[in-house]
């Protein structure tokens, strides 16, 4: 059975696909606007905004927190009666060096706010703040698949591995458009969604 949604796809199948083609369209809109400037950077309502502008053609709960508790295989993320208090928290986190970002960024994934969407919606997130206080981003293309999901599975006990992922990927080039694009696939490959190339969804190319 496929998530409630907006577009009444019944299919979960059908319904993954169209996820990806438009809110690939949608993140691809965030940089081409220039919308990752007018959010707040580093904290919920920041992310919120990401989550809505990628998501909202598609789920109600877009932008919204999650009134259901999820997991993923046998880890449990916060309860949703903790959610509100870790979010709070999260916000107020530091993030004036790489460290103090992962941490925040480790934070954020175990806090997992969304009913879905978490991980696509969390990474652009973190660019963000390493854009604005390092000035570096993530070349996710750089990224390994395998490498990348088993370091975060571990990250909330031991934080290393991704930090040293990461930073091994960062660049300078923190306002190329092709770093960015390949950066959205390298994402949603991350999570299974491959079908698209995010430069073909651009609405501006002839």
């Amino acid at each position: 059975m496929a998530l409630e949604n907006k577009l009444g796809i019944s299919d979960s199948a059908e319904l993954a696909r169209v996820e990806e083609k438009v809110s690939k369209a949608k993140a691809l809109e965030l940089f081409e606007k220039g919308l990752l400037n007018t959010f707040e950077i580093g904290t919920f309502d920041g992310l919120a905004k990401i989550h809505s502008y990628l998501f909202d053609e598609i789920y109600d709960f877009a932008g919204k927190m999650r009134s259901v508790n999820i997991a993923k295989g046998h880890f449990r993320f916060t309860p949703v009666m903790y959610l509100e208090a870790a979010l709070h928290n999260i916000s107020r986190m530091p993030q004036t060096t790489f460290e103090e970002i992962i941490e925040k960024y480790v934070e954020i994934n175990v806090a997992h706010p969304f009913r879905e969407g978490n991980g696509r919606s969390t990474r652009i997130w973190l660019d963000a703040i390493l854009k604005k206080e390092i000035k570096q981003v993530i070349d996710w293309s750089k990224v390994d698949k395998e490498d990348y999901i088993l370091a975060m599975e571990r990250s909330p006990i031991k934080d290393i591995e991704i930090k040293v992922l990461l930073k091994n990927a960062l660049t300078d080039k923190i306002n190329d458009r092709t770093v960015y694009i390949k950066g959205i696939d390298a994402s949603y490959h991350y999570e299974g969604y491959n079908l698209y190339k995010t430069e073909d969804l651009d609405k501006n190319k002839s």
